[in-house]
């Protein structure tokens, strides 16, 4: 790995790798991987953390208007090259055609590549929350990557509540926002009780000890499989999956058997990160025209609340598209498929493209 420093970016690091092969649709841009170090990070805390890496992923020509993807919770900014995600959105004449615009997504700080407790602080890893994800998005963004406008920031779950973060921080900075998987209130209800469940059941695991392990706590891995059953897949999907009890079992068994690669600290920080989130004040903030992508069947944020809807009357563009619970629909899940949404969004695109 090489240290490079260009104009825009101090302690610019590049390691240049070709991924193509993640997408198997039609021929896309060559895509670069690489790292961006923060001298040095004020979390939200006051605590300060040298040298904060962030790594990234680009796709096509750093010329072209610039489209920002932001992660779910645990998830590696990779996951915006999944063939259901940019073998529908990326290619020729698609809705983010890749030939046409700038693809910029980063793991977020505590997630894949990217600075977080296993690289060897482990608890003594600053706290982070949403706030310093954005922040540090930002920083990566125009400091490093010396984009200073963005077409579009679309994000999925955790990324589509950073999205409403984006739009009312910088509100002239983008031309368009799809926040999916989420809405910009308090974190609260069921959303907020799973989290912290799944937090202290790895906390009050004695094989934790403070952090402190050797291996990893058992409970992980039990904890996950849990909070994915029970918060993701979809009520109809699963009925379809596993109408029997041997069915269901099957089901658990294999994801009980998956191999293991979270770290328990990387897990508790990931999921405490969004304790204090809550975008709603700030809505009428916003400039942008918004797109809110969500799925009927989302156990996180459910529709019949109507919390979302009140919150849009907050802002001066934006249409929700609630794309109906089906047998193919996975519930929390169901926004990582852009064949349920791609149509929309390509007129979305279009119509910010007129207004911008």
């Amino acid at each position: 790995m090489h240290r490079f420093i260009s104009r825009p970016a101090i302690g610019l690091l590049f390691s240049l790798a070709f991924l193509g092969s993640a997408v198997s649709a039609a021929p896309l841009p060559a895509t670069t991987e690489g790292d961006w170090i923060a001298p040095q990070f004020t979390f939200h805390t006051g605590e300060k953390l040298a040298n904060l890496k962030l790594h990234y992923i680009t796709l096509g020509n750093p010329k072209n208007p610039a489209i920002l993807y932001l992660h779910g919770t645990y998830r590696p900014g990779s996951d915006v090259l999944s063939k259901d995600f940019a073998g529908e959105l990326f290619g020729p004449d698609q809705p983010l055609d890749a030939s046409k615009y700038y693809i910029i997504s980063t793991d977020g700080i505590g997630v894949g590549q990217s600075s977080k407790p296993s690289d060897g602080l482990r608890t003594r890893f600053p706290e982070y929350n949403y706030n310093d994800l954005v922040q540090a998005q930002y920083r990566l963004v125009t400091e490093g990557l010396g984009v200073k406008h963005l077409r579009l920031i679309i994000g999925n779950s955790m990324g589509g509540m950073q999205t409403w973060m984006w739009g009312q921080t910088w509100p002239q900075m983008m031309d368009a926002l799809v926040p999916m998987a989420s809405q910009p209130t308090e974190m609260s209800s069921r959303n907020w009780m799973m989290r912290r469940l799944l937090v202290e059941s790895v906390k009050q695991d004695p094989a934790w000890n403070n952090g402190n392990y050797s291996a990893q706590p058992p409970s992980l891995r039990l904890a996950n499989a849990m909070f994915s059953v029970g918060t993701s897949g979809g009520t109809l999907a699963y009925q379809t999956a596993a109408p029997t009890r041997a069915q269901a079992d099957k089901l658990v068994d294999e994801r009980l058997s998956a191999t293991q690669t979270a770290d328990a600290n990387d897990f508790i920080y990931q999921w405490q990160s969004s304790a204090d989130f809550n975008a709603a004040p700030g809505l009428k903030k916003i400039q942008a025209p918004v797109l809110v992508i969500n799925s009927a069947d989302d156990e996180r944020n459910p529709p019949e609340t109507g919390r979302l809807e009140a919150s849009m009357k907050e802002l001066k563009h934006a249409r929700l598209l609630l794309i109906p619970a089906s047998e193919d629909t996975r519930g929390h899940g169901t926004t990582s498929m852009a064949k349920f949404y791609s149509k929309e969004l390509g007129q979305f695109m279009h119509e910010t493209e007129k207004a911008s």
